[in-house]
């Protein structure tokens, strides 16, 4: 043990003179630098790294003779790079090449924007896209297959829900799917109906398969070009790493492929999805870790129930706004269990997606049967989402030692409609935020994109104000759970690089861990918060790597 540290020290010894004398270095000068160390805010105003690493901060400008490159940042606002924990990079890949229904305001402008695309693309023999939210619509109803057949009788129209948890479609994929008046839902799906009993043309939840397995599936290169569009794409944001989360096996051998061809752009910590036919073998094949940090896998994704905005998220009681629905459960309670035990016994984080509050207490109820039966208190369990959770059951996140993975736009999208589905009482336990950090849970912030915009300072803006980016409600919604500028940061910096283990890799710029920073127009920790969701990235860096910008 000794000889193995002192070899440690002898490298890291060595990797010191050989940069000094290499003359390889880069200085990045006149910057407003921030970082997190142990959760204090730190400054700087310029930083050095050498090939990946970061090798100095400084608070004056250091003698510049020793650097190969000088980069004179003008000023501008340098920071680690920002992680998203919780989003899905195919997902968000296909958004920029198919309907775009995000933030659409009626049916009728969604219908317009459907039909504009279908005239555009005449060779595409499937329709898809996504982002139609019916409760951005003056109705807040939802759409019906004879709003699409409007558009096309003939040709198949998909179109996801924003949440990802219910599907919009034509009268024809219900006839390709042979869902008629006579079909029932399924367990932990929805078939919606009318007062007639014919299927309307929304499919929730489990409900979506009967539909996904007619898609034509693509093989794994465009997969592989999808993921690249996209991860570029999450670049010019800012963000450096991004968990994602849920990839079925042809997305996992994609992503590996991408590794070795060193064709990553940014980060990827991708969590493996217990559904998928093929999840065996990927749990089988143990963790990926290569030393380089730009692919990591070693979590699973197990997701309890569906969406608030959809009505398939788990409720205890039943919805404040459909008396007796209570939403859906995706996977029975022993399911659930056996699914935790058996990724827990194989050494992978757990990381289980729970909106409603009964989907939290069972998703905490089987962390807490088997994280000591299989030794893995120390393996980070993550609840993705915690959106409501009964008040007297925070206390389980700390006892646990789970993280919370959430999402500040969430609440933001979802306060015309949040306390509707809930109530006056539960909501105070929902979106809580400041509640869980006073308690010393940890947070990885994120944004569920394409659910939600990519966009970090959007989630930072919600974060601090609990306002839309039109800043409103005044005051902000439930201020009480708003946090500060520095509690937001380390969402996206620091805890999100705890919440999966790379801490000592990323989410700070200690002298050591990677060159992985982003230049901004902007102060976030000087400006109006009110203007946090308009900072511009001027340029992104992964391991010493301009990605984006100049």
């Amino acid at each position: 043990m000794e000889s193995i540290k002192m070899r440690k020290i002898l490298i890291a010894f060595a990797t010191v003179i050989v940069s000094f004398f290499s003359g390889a270095e880069t200085l990045v000068t006149n910057v407003k630098g921030y970082h997190l160390v142990a959760g204090e805010l730190q400054t700087f105003s310029a930083l050095s790294f050498d090939n990946d690493q970061v090798t100095g901060l400084y608070q004056s400008r250091p003698n510049t003779d020793r650097y190969s490159i000088v980069i004179d940042a003008k000023g501008k606002t340098l920071l680690p790079g920002l992680i998203d924990a919780h989003g899905h990079v195919y997902g968000y890949g296909l958004t920029l090449s198919r309907v775009n229904l995000m933030g659409i305001a009626s049916l009728k402008d969604a219908k317009a924007q459907i039909a504009k695309f279908y005239a555009d693309h005449p060779e595409q023999k499937w329709i898809l896209g996504r982002g139609w939210n019916q409760e951005l619509w003056p109705s807040r109803a939802f759409p019906t297959a004879n709003d699409l057949d409007s558009i096309s009788k003939d040709k198949p129209i998909v179109l996801d829900r924003v949440d990802g948890h219910a599907l919009w479609v034509n009268s024809k994929v219900l006839a390709m799917a042979g869902i008629d008046k006579s079909t029932e839902s399924p367990a932990g799906g929805e078939i919606v109906k009318d007062e007639n009993g014919n299927p309307t043309g929304i499919l929730v939840d489990n409900a979506m398969d009967m539909v996904f397995k007619l898609i034509p599936k693509p093989d794994i290169e465009q997969v592989k070009d999808t993921l690249v569009l996209s991860l570029n794409k999450l670049a010019t944001l800012g963000l450096t790493s991004v968990h994602d989360a849920g990839i079925d096996y042809l997305t996992y051998r994609a992503y590996r492929a991408l590794h070795e061809e060193g064709r990553m752009p940014i980060r990827v910590y991708a969590m493996l999805d217990v559904t998928d036919p093929n999840y065996e073998k990927m749990l089988k094949a143990s963790f990926y870790l290569p030393a380089d940090g730009m692919l990591h896998i070693r979590s699973v994704k197990i997701s309890a129930d569906g969406a608030l905005g959809s009505r398939g998220a788990a409720l205890h009681e039943a919805y404040s706004d459909k008396p007796g629905h209570f939403g859906l459960l995706l996977h029975t309670r022993d399911k659930l269990n056996a699914l935790t035990k058996k990724a827990m016994q194989a050494g992978f984080q757990v990381n289980t997606h729970a909106i409603g509050d009964k989907a939290n207490t069972l998703a905490l109820d089987s962390f807490a049967n088997y994280i000591e039966t299989t030794g893995t208190q120390k393996l980070r369990h993550r609840i993705e989402h915690a959106q409501v959770v009964r008040v007297g059951e925070f206390d389980r996140f700390v006892e646990l030692e789970v993280v919370a993975s959430m999402q500040p736009t969430h609440a933001t999208s979802d306060k015309n409609m949040a306390e509707d589905r809930v109530g006056s009482k539960r909501i105070k336990g929902a979106y809580a935020w400041q509640t869980l950090l006073k308690k010393g849970v940890v947070i990885a912030g994120g944004s569920d994109f394409p659910v939600e915009p990519a966009e970090p300072f959007f989630g930072l803006h919600a974060a601090v104000t609990r306002q839309d980016r039109a800043n409103q409600p005044e005051g902000g919604w439930y201020a009480n759970e708003s946090v500060d500028m520095t509690q937001a940061f380390a969402m996206v910096t620091t805890d999100a690089a705890f919440s999966a283990h790379q801490e000592q890799l990323i989410g700070n710029l200690e002298v050591g861990k990677q060159a992985d920073f982003i230049l901004i127009d902007s102060d976030p920790f000087a400006i109006d918060p009110a203007l946090l969701w308009q900072v511009s990235v001027d340029s992104t860096y992964v391991a010493g790597q301009l990605i984006t910008g100049q």
